[in-house]
């Protein structure tokens, strides 16, 4: 399936200072699927090795770290000569070989002619001892669940698109119902590929949840094959993720994970599961002002979960309501459509993500977006009924000074109110990627 991130691949390839690049994201992303179609489309020959119960990769650099026998060593194995530039050597599962990410470091500073990718979970990675992670000496790229657009690909919707990319407003819109059709098949779907495709193949909504299913059951073994002592406490945060989301003001509280917790008791196990890519991390923001990193509040935070798809999976929410039933665009408060937009916003790129809320007050910007050298106040309505009060003051007269344009991404139709922009929500990422470049000319 088509992916966004294979023209960074290209870039990457294309670079003359490229270094041995690590592919991140949570498990079942895509990283192996990706990486082998760029190996074998973009190069004469793919040496792939997975690194899980495997001998040879358990010694390979167990000796040393010396390239030229590394090189030979990987030639024997594979049965294949390595032609710089013309061979992608790919190491899977790294984290079952920890010395290999290690050795980046070297293939980095004497064998820099050689095209070297890695994928695996990194956190199991950080179970090792003694493992030194090449800092500086690596290229590193992010993988996400498919995005809207990306499911919109494999449902051969490219036409569409395109028409979205455009942002031609009078194009867009005799697309709205279909438009709006397909964004409640991905808010049920989601974006993990085997997902993707089993729904796109064989149109099977049982079985769509019954492999979302299977790929939540997956994450929770991962918990106790590498968080040790965290793992009772991860399931704890893990399981109050949809009975969070569905709150009206959607700050993570401790005390709802269990009765008179505090941060002490489980920011380990929050940061477990960011550092895994299964949850998004979206701090508080004090000030619309750039830059927002210096604002940033890490005290207050609301966690998202990595796919919308897998939210619904774990909230048991039925497939009538959420590819018949319009009502699901305003059940749960909005919760699905929240965690929508953030995972639009997260794979445009390059965007510093917060959200907004006043000290003794209940007004609450659900995202304060950062491109360039604007700030964006983002406000996200799951329905066509919208009521924007708090935005206004907040862009009217709290930061009327500051001359900020929102936006509320809603199910309404385009509208340009001067002070703000209504989006539709199928529109979420080509609206910001256009942002993005105005931000960047």
């Amino acid at each position: 399936m088509k992916r966004k991130i294979y023209d960074s691949l290209l870039a990457w390839k294309a670079d003359s200072d490229r270094k041995p690049l690590i592919l991140e994201g949570a498990r079942q992303v895509g990283k192996t699927y990706i990486l082998m179609e760029f190996g074998k489309c973009e190069y004469d020959n793919l040496i792939y090795i997975n690194c899980q119960n495997n001998s040879f990769m358990q010694n390979l650099f167990t000796m040393d770290f010396d390239m030229e026998r590394i090189l030979r060593d990987i030639s024997a194995y594979a049965g294949q000569g390595i032609v710089p530039g013309k061979t992608l050597i790919f190491f899977d599962e790294a984290q079952d070989a920890p010395r290999c990410v290690e050795a980046l470091k070297y293939f980095c500073e004497d064998a820099r002619e050689q095209h070297v990718v890695v994928a695996g979970s990194l956190l199991g990675l950080l179970t090792h001892q003694n493992v030194s992670y090449p800092v500086g000496k690596v290229n590193t790229l992010q993988l996400y669940p498919m995005s809207f657009e990306e499911f919109l690909w494999a449902k051969s919707e490219d036409i569409l698109c395109g028409v979205l990319d455009e942002m031609d407003w009078r194009s867009i819109m005799p697309f709205d119902n279909k438009l709006q059709d397909l964004l409640r098949q991905y808010y049920y779907v989601g974006g993990m590929p085997e997902v993707v495709r089993s729904y796109v193949t064989d149109k099977d909504v049982l079985k769509v949840r019954q492999i979302q299913n299977e790929i939540l059951k997956n994450y929770n073994n991962d918990f106790s094959k590498h968080a040790g002592d965290e793992t009772q406490r991860i399931r704890m945060v893990w399981k109050s993720l949809p009975s969070q989301l569905v709150k009206e003001n959607k700050k993570f509280i401790y005390g709802a994970v269990k009765k008179g917790a505090r941060a002490k008791d489980f920011e380990k196990a929050v940061q477990w599961l960011v550092d895994a890519g299964l949850v998004y991390k979206v701090s508080r923001c004090k000030s619309p002002s750039i830059p927002l990193p210096v604002y940033e509040d890490e005290s207050a935070f609301k966690l998202f979960m990595l796919d919308v798809g897998l939210l619904g999976a774990m909230s048991g929410v039925p497939a009538r309501l959420m590819l018949i039933n319009s009502d699901v665009f305003m059940a749960a408060k909005g919760a699905f459509t929240e965690n929508y937009v953030l995972q639009q916003l997260l794979g445009v790129g390059d965007l510093y993500i917060y959200y907004f809320s006043k000290d003794n007050s209940t007004q609450e910007i659900d995202f304060l977006v950062q491109s360039g050298e604007r700030v964006v106040p983002v406000e996200v309505k799951a329905e066509e009924n919208v009521k924007s009060k708090s935005l206004r003051v907040f862009v009217c007269d709290d930061h009327k000074e500051k001359n900020l344009k929102a936006v509320r991404l809603s199910m309404k139709g385009y509208v340009d109110q001067e002070w703000m922009e209504n989006v539709p929500l199928y529109a979420t990422a080509s609206f910001f990627k256009k942002i993005k470049h105005n931000s960047s000319i």
